[in-house]
């Protein structure tokens, strides 16, 4: 009986030395953090930073959401003409809302502005237009986000990242596009 008791007790401790062998060399798990609050009231002012992929949202001054963001496919340096596949850099302003647009929802931008058309029709060519704060494209998938820079030259999030940007921004927010 001794015996068999040893031979348990051996097994055991063999056993809780491999799960702890285990949970040394196992990958970590990613715990997901509680969702931040509801978002009130309305933004004052949205500044993306091309360089770090972000974009944050003000009220008062004070930053209250950062997302992560993708751009248009060739994002370095200005907006210069259609089809260069760049994000506008400067300052802009909220100028419509598109709740059926091909991307889930959409905040327009007033790109191109009078000094685009302006250097555009000087050398001969379109300044683009219709640039946009978007979700991901309405045939993806809820859920599911396009790696990478994707966009025309617009500034994407995930659809409930839109949502919640969509509910609190009004015509007329201030948006700075920084390189």
């Amino acid at each position: 009986m001794i015996r068999f008791l040893r031979l348990v007790l051996y097994l055991v401790l063999l056993a809780v030395l491999g799960f702890i062998a285990a949970s040394l060399y196992s990958p970590p798990v990613r715990v997901a953090a509680p969702p931040p609050p509801p978002l009130s009231g309305t933004v004052d002012r949205i500044v993306i930073e091309k360089a770090a992929r972000r974009m944050q949202l003000f009220q008062d001054g004070k930053p209250v959401r950062t997302y992560r963001i993708a751009l248009g496919f060739t994002p370095e340096g200005d907006k210069i003409r259609q089809g260069d596949g760049k994000t506008p850099e400067g300052e802009f302003t909220i100028d419509r809302r598109n709740d059926e647009s091909a991307f889930h929802l959409s905040l327009g931008l007033d790109y191109p502005r009078p000094a685009d058309r302006a250097r555009a029709a000087k050398s001969g060519y379109s300044p683009g237009g219709d640039i946009f704060i978007h979700g991901q494209p309405n045939a993806l998938p809820e859920g599911f986000k396009l790696k990478g820079d994707w966009t025309a030259g617009c500034i994407a999030l995930t659809n409930a990242e839109m949502r919640e940007v969509w509910a609190v921004t009004p015509i007329g927010t201030r948006v700075e596009i920084r390189p």
